[in-house]
């Protein structure tokens, strides 16, 4: 499958996310870091634009940035994108270990690594409204909050997907 394709999937059928466990770990890391890199450049155009929420006056700080310039944009755009790459691949494992909970409790075959794969895809949705309510003046906790629900729906859709445990017999 292409990143395309994955990404329409992951956008728009949550119960295929089942079947992403099957998926070889080097295409989900592929995938993992084309979500980064989206996340990645909406932060540097924003950094670049000078779009911040502070209130404090930098005037000074401003003017030895303007002067520093040609350094600052390549560095901003590591960090950015190493930061971006912890944060996401944090979110990820622990979405996929809370997904391992429930996998146990709905009698679910499966391991964390399974999981983890379909945390990968189900994030999608949180790392494109993270981006769109940026844009939008709604508080932090309702944002992170509609982000938890959505990857987590989508998360317990896929794992409904996963096969059941056979029958234990005393």
């Amino acid at each position: 499958m292409t990143h395309t394709q994955l990404f329409i999937m992951s956008l728009t059928s949550p119960k295929k996310l089942g079947a992403v466990r099957f998926m070889p770990i080097g295409k989900v890391l592929q995938y993992a870091f084309l979500l980064v890199t989206i996340v990645t450049v909406f932060s540097f155009a924003r950094f670049t634009t000078g779009v911040t929420d502070s209130t404090l006056d930098m005037s000074g700080l401003m003017e030895y940035v303007e002067d520093i310039r040609f350094l600052l944009y390549p560095v901003a755009f590591i960090l950015l994108f190493i930061v971006n790459t912890l944060l996401l691949f944090a979110r990820i494992s622990l979405y996929a270990l809370v997904g391992t909970l429930f996998m146990h409790s709905m009698q679910r075959r499966g391991e964390y690594r399974n999981v983890w794969r379909t945390a990968t895809f189900a994030i999608t949705w949180a790392t494109l409204l993270s981006i769109v309510f940026e844009f939008v003046p709604i508080p932090a906790i309702i944002t992170t909050s509609i982000a938890i629900f959505i990857t987590m729906l989508f998360i317990f859709i896929g794992l409904t997907k996963y096969p059941k445990l056979p029958p234990t017999t005393k």
